[in-house]
């Protein structure tokens, strides 16, 4: 029988989504703090149900559905953003880079996109609503770090090819990870599942500075990265106005 380990260094935040579907399951409230990073019970629900799923799987709001769902496409493509993010964030921990920060709260919020998209509010009682609102507050944050990090840039002039080192490569993969989970998003959202501000949140429709939402913060920090290395190691495309980083 495997045995499971889990570090207290790595619970910079708690799953909600799993931590809600264990409060549908005991009818105890573990924790409704909303912060980046929770504290208080950080008790981590068990991982097994004892029901079996039959290719078939329950929202928060204990709907069955089946795993091939809408619901469940946008919750693998944000659980796979959120990993991504998290490779990214420790390549870039190993360049020292200033950013980190702001991917570990990402992490966080996405925990909350999440809840929010687990809730489908076709079947949603008001208690369900209230604890998985996703508020404009991280979208507030998003324009704020994007704001920031744009005046430290000088001027665009060139498409930024994903390569350029680990960190970057990374980095790169969890911004179209995050477009992969705006559009399985994005039909939960209109059809009036989800909240609006969660595809708000992810929106990553780029354009040749950066972008809205959190599409557009990767790929403001992907700029600021490469401009602590573009001056030593950029080589131009002159056919189609690329920059690689060796």
């Amino acid at each position: 029988m495997a045995s499971f380990i889990i570090k207290p260094v790595h619970l910079r935040c708690v799953v909600r989504t799993g931590r809600l579907l264990s409060q549908h399951r005991t009818g105890k409230t573990l924790c409704s703090d909303r912060s980046y990073a929770t504290e208080g019970d950080n008790r981590i629900p068990k991982i097994y149900t004892k029901t079996g799923d039959k290719g078939f799987s329950s929202t928060f709001t204990g709907e069955r559905r089946p795993k091939e769902d809408h619901i469940f496409e946008a919750l693998g493509n944000t659980d796979e953003l959120s990993s991504a993010i998290g490779l990214a964030r420790e390549f870039c921990l190993d360049k020292g880079h200033t950013f980190t920060d702001q991917l570990d709260k990402i992490q966080c919020i996405l925990q909350d996109v999440g809840s929010n998209i687990a809730t489908p509010r076709s079947s949603a009682r008001e208690g369900h609503i209230k604890r998985t609102k996703f508020t404009a507050q991280p979208i507030t944050d998003l324009e704020t770090w994007i704001d920031n990090f744009t005046k430290e840039l000088p001027p665009l002039t060139n498409f930024i090819l994903p390569s350029g080192g680990k960190s970057s490569a990374a980095l790169h993969l969890a911004r179209t990870v995050c477009r992969r989970a705006e559009r399985s998003v994005a039909p939960i959202v209109r059809s009036g599942e989800a909240d609006p501000d969660v595809a708000k949140f992810l929106n990553s429709a780029l354009n040749h500075r950066a972008g809205e939402g959190l599409g557009g913060v990767l790929m403001v920090i992907l700029q600021v990265q490469v401009e602590t290395v573009v001056a030593t190691t950029a080589v131009g495309n002159a056919h189609n106005g690329a920059v690689h980083l060796a």
